[in-house]
């Protein structure tokens, strides 16, 4: 028991900055965490959404799986939301009136969703425009965590995004349960109009951020031609696109989700309210992901988290074959179960291998064009989704996987598995420790 009163307030300040994982509180800092923790608030409205176009719209697991592909177009454009940002202030601010503008988009496309869709084209423009407002936002939060997290000493590396990140999960987590659950009472649409409210939220909190609105000096030193110089400058460099295009690799091979869901909902007949607990389930799992990250694994160099982590990844991901083939059940395993477990182990690993493309990514950017390099590294890392999601539907079509037809998914499940060891070959394009910015020549060095 403390005896003097006064060392109160240093244990909360300790603690604080403990469970801030040693960054200092301020507005803008819970600004930038509510930004964060909306768009994994947002993820309430991902199973409406797959119901919606399944149930509603009556769309085939292809058709779904091409929506999906089209809805990442907003996050392969990133860089030219972070170049007008860096560019092209509004009423005297680079960030705060894009934040502001996001939620705005993200509303209305909700609103419309709940409301005047009927068709499956509306619908994936609508859709479009809600991936739009969470990439606008995510590009300027994400500048504005780049800046910062420049200024962190060795022993924190890292730990700014993992507390964003953290945020982002906690989010998910309070609604994945809820995603599942609303559906068995409400509506799709009703789902959608509740989504709507949140993208209210991150314009409100878009004042916090600490900027200072521009003067001539400062506009004319962020000129467009000076911001393309400096990203050709930077793009021409080995040690910033060869790690660039690793993390393209990475992500672009293909995926089973879209066939998957399908397999859930019709062949195992998986209600909402428990694909809101495998929801919950992973959310948790992802701030398992970024403490197991920020404890243990953040001092490893990328070529050893990423060549162990493909190998982890797909020998756990071949686990899906006992779900697909009913071998569980022979087991004794419910279904359920299985489906809970595997998907709490393989979400852990996917979230230890994000977090170092988090840190890589923030690493490569040169200073003075964070918004704009970082928001185009992720853009690449988001095409590779895209076409993840395109080969999935090719094989999808290939093998004949349909919504009431599931022969082939065993064989689509070991192909995509089996694909996530490609990257490894390229691994060398990673560096092989942690590298430095070298501020002097906008770039990098090992």
């Amino acid at each position: 028991m403390l005896n003097d009163s006064s060392e109160l307030p240093k244990v909360k300040n300790l603690l604080i900055q403990k469970i801030l994982l040693g960054n200092e509180p301020s507005a803008e800092l819970i600004a930038i965490l509510t930004i964060y923790f909306v768009q994994g608030i947002l993820l309430l409205s991902r199973l409406a959404v797959s119901f919606f176009l399944k149930d509603e719209l009556l769309l085939s697991p292809v058709q779904m799986s091409a929506i999906v592909g089209i809805s990442t177009i907003p996050w392969m454009i990133k860089p030219l939301y972070g170049f007008i940002s860096d560019s092209l202030p509004l009423f005297g601010y680079h960030r705060k009136p894009y934040i502001v503008l996001s939620g705005i988009i993200g509303c209305t496309a909700w609103v419309s969703l709940g409301t005047i869709v009927h068709t499956s084209l509306i619908a994936t423009i609508m859709i479009l425009l809600s991936s739009l407002s969470v990439a606008i936002s995510d590009v300027i939060v994400d500048s504005i965590v780049v800046e910062r997290a420049r200024s962190e000493s060795a022993a924190k590396i890292g730990s700014l995004q993992s507390l964003c990140w953290s945020s982002s999960a906690i989010g998910g987590l309070c609604t994945a349960y809820f995603s599942g659950l609303l559906l068995e009472y409400f509506t799709t649409r009703t789902v959608f109009l509740i989504t709507a409210l949140f993208p209210l939220i991150i314009s409100s909190v878009a004042w916090l951020i600490a900027e200072q609105p521009i003067n001539k000096n400062i506009k004319k030193s962020n000129n467009t031609k000076h911001q393309l110089r400096q990203i050709r400058q930077a793009i021409t460099q080995k040690t910033i696109w060869l790690p660039t295009a690793f993390i393209f690799v990475w992500h672009a091979t293909p995926n089973a989700e879209s066939a998957f869901f399908y397999f859930t909902t019709n062949e195992l007949h998986f209600q909402p309210e428990f694909l809101g607990r495998v929801r919950l389930v992973t959310s948790f799992a992802s701030l398992i992901g970024v403490w197991a990250f920020q404890s243990y694994f953040k001092t490893l160099s990328f070529r050893i988290i990423f060549t162990w982590g493909a190998v982890i990844s797909t020998a756990l991901g071949m686990t899906t074959l006992l779900l697909v083939t009913h071998t569980n059940r022979l087991l004794g395993i419910d279904d359920h179960w299985f489906s809970l477990g595997d998907s709490l182990i393989i979400a852990v690993i996917g979230q230890v291998l994000f977090m170092p493309i988090l840190v890589l990514a923030t690493k490569l950017c040169p200073p003075g064009i964070e918004a704009t390099f970082f928001a185009l590294l992720m853009s690449i890392y988001n095409l590779g989704g895209t076409i993840s999601f395109g080969l999935g539907s090719i094989i999808m079509k290939w093998l004949g996987i349909t919504e009431h037809q599931f022969d082939s998914l065993w064989l689509l499940i070991i192909i995509t598995n089996c694909s996530s060891l490609i990257p490894i070959l390229f691994i060398k394009w990673l560096p092989d420790a942690n590298i430095e910015i070298d501020t002097s020549h906008n770039g990098i060095s090992s």
